[in-house]
């Protein structure tokens, strides 16, 4: 088949390299112009994407890619590798309090592999162009789709798209048209400009923005050893630091968008100042360790976001089909974006191997697969946004996140106190101490089950209550940073 990608972003490469080992003729439309540079590192020195701003940001590439890219297209992998990116294994990441390590059944699953968004994208791009079935058309803006009406089922049947390509319109034909443009996707305007029902839309903004910079290792320096997974969650603000290839890793700093006195982050001295106060991160930037390579990027405008291309299993259209985040995007802190992106490409690949004849079953089979498979983990984000939004504003009121769970007898107890109680005093101290609880939490990390699985595991439930429960018998643990109030003076200071 004939198919056209709108996008050449991580979803447009990742549907475009699974459709054209299919057998498919592919053409990819992508706005930005800019050519492939020779190289990862010349990528990261002068590659202009502004169509995606998410390249100068943490990534983080989640096992279940991994394994996907393993079975599915090794070569891309073994490329990855010939560029700088490297393997995290499960026994690599396990955090040093741990002092039970036997391995188990499926611990290989739990590798995850560190690289730089725009080393990723490089090496797809390559591996997509090799194949000649693929066609690249940089500098093409969609404008619109073509369509005909379909007398047997009466949805438009998308044919095409028109497209200005080097100051010419043009009309461009396909069998099929996939739009992997983004979050920024225009997709709903162009169906409804064809007379379809409006796209079912539910959507919330995330409450926070976050920012990122790069640091590269100094020559003979290496990463420092026995921190695990680098990231944890102060209420008012979240940390993370994201290995990468070729001696390079990033910090992201992120905070509620409400949280003025937090916005200082975004400027190379509050966010330096904040990056040595944290203990987890202040290792990583010590001077004879690393040298910042960056400035600061901030990304903000985040939005989680659901929508649907069938209504009451009706196509709203044929021919025409919404792969990552011009579909469903949530909140790119939780690093699952580039996991998910390929996810539903290989759910689209899979569907239209089924159903190559019957673009009605297509369409239906794809809308199955896209419910199955990515609104699980739109819907976690969105509900977890929606928490830490709470807790955030908690904190800024000044309001202790520490009380009592039932202290007298017969109190009625506040259920969501109950679970961030377990939370703190319950699940962060069994991922310290128990490997059983470490394992199933990295499996639903990683996007190896579903994200309500963990919590519904009889056996993790009673580790992490059995925690809870001896709370009162163990040291406080550590803050991983300091207090709101503390975090505020110091950024004063440094602004």
């Amino acid at each position: 088949m004939r198919i056209l990608i709108i996008g050449g972003g991580v979803a447009g490469l990742a549907t475009a390299l699974s459709l054209s080992r299919a057998g498919h003729a592919v053409q990819v439309l992508e706005r930005d112009a800019t050519p492939l540079p020779a190289s990862p590192v010349e990528a990261f020195e002068s590659w202009q994407r502004n169509g995606a701003p998410q390249v100068w940001h943490s990534h983080a590439f989640l096992a279940r890619l991994r394994n996907g890219l393993l079975a599915r297209t090794p070569d891309v992998l073994e490329a990855l590798h010939a560029h700088g990116a490297s393997d995290l294994l499960f026994r690599d990441y396990l955090p040093p309090t741990l002092t039970d390590r036997t391995p188990a059944p499926g611990d290989d699953e739990l590798t995850l592999f560190a690289c730089r968004r725009i080393t990723f994208e490089w090496v797809l791009r390559r591996r997509v162009l090799a194949n000649p079935d693929v066609s690249w058309l940089g500098g093409a803006a969609v404008e619109s789709l073509v369509a005909e009406r379909d007398a047997a089922t009466g949805p438009p049947r998308v044919t095409g798209v028109r497209a200005t390509i080097d100051g010419q319109s043009q009309t461009l034909a396909a069998d099929l048209v996939v739009d992997a443009s983004g979050r920024r996707s225009r997709l709903p305007r162009w169906l409804a400009l064809l007379g379809t029902p409006e796209v079912e839309k539910e959507e919330e903004h995330c409450g926070i923005f976050y920012c990122s910079r790069f640091y590269r290792l100094r020559p003979g320096a290496s990463a420092p050893e026995g921190q695990g997974v680098v990231g944890a969650d102060l209420g008012y603000m979240k940390f993370g630091i994201f290995p990468g290839d070729s001696g390079i890793f990033s910090i992201t700093l992120a905070a509620s968008l409400d949280d003025d006195p937090l916005r200082a982050i975004l400027h190379e001295g509050p966010f330096e100042a904040a990056a040595r106060a944290l203990p987890a991160t202040r290792e990583w930037i010590e001077p004879e360790r690393s040298e910042p390579v960056t400035d600061v990027r901030a990304m903000a405008k985040l939005v989680n976001r659901r929508r649907r291309f069938v209504l009451d299993g009706k196509p709203l259209a044929l021919g025409v089909f919404a792969i990552g985040d011009a579909a469903i995007c949530s909140n790119p802190l939780y690093g699952r974006g580039c996991a998910l992106a390929f996810v539903h490409a290989w759910a689209f690949e899979d569907a239209l191997r089924d159903h190559a004849g019957d673009l009605r079953g297509l369409a239906l089979a794809f809308d199955e697969a896209t419910r199955r498979e990515i609104e699980p983990w739109y819907r976690a984000a969105r509900d977890q946004d929606r928490e830490s939004r709470e807790v955030a504003a908690a904190q800024a009121r000044g309001e202790s996140q520490g009380a009592a769970i039932g202290a007298q007898p017969g109190q009625a107890v506040d259920p969501k106190a109950f679970l961030r109680s377990v939370f703190r005093d319950g699940l962060i101290p069994a991922l310290r101490s128990d490997i059983k609880v470490v394992r199933a939490f990295m499996r639903t990390f990683n996007l190896l089950a579903a994200p309500d699985a963990f919590m519904k595991d009889p056996d993790v439930i009673g580790r992490v209550l059995a925690a809870w429960r001896e709370r009162e018998q163990r040291a406080p643990l550590e803050l991983p940073g300091p207090q709101r109030s503390e975090m505020v003076e110091l950024l004063q200071r440094a602004a």
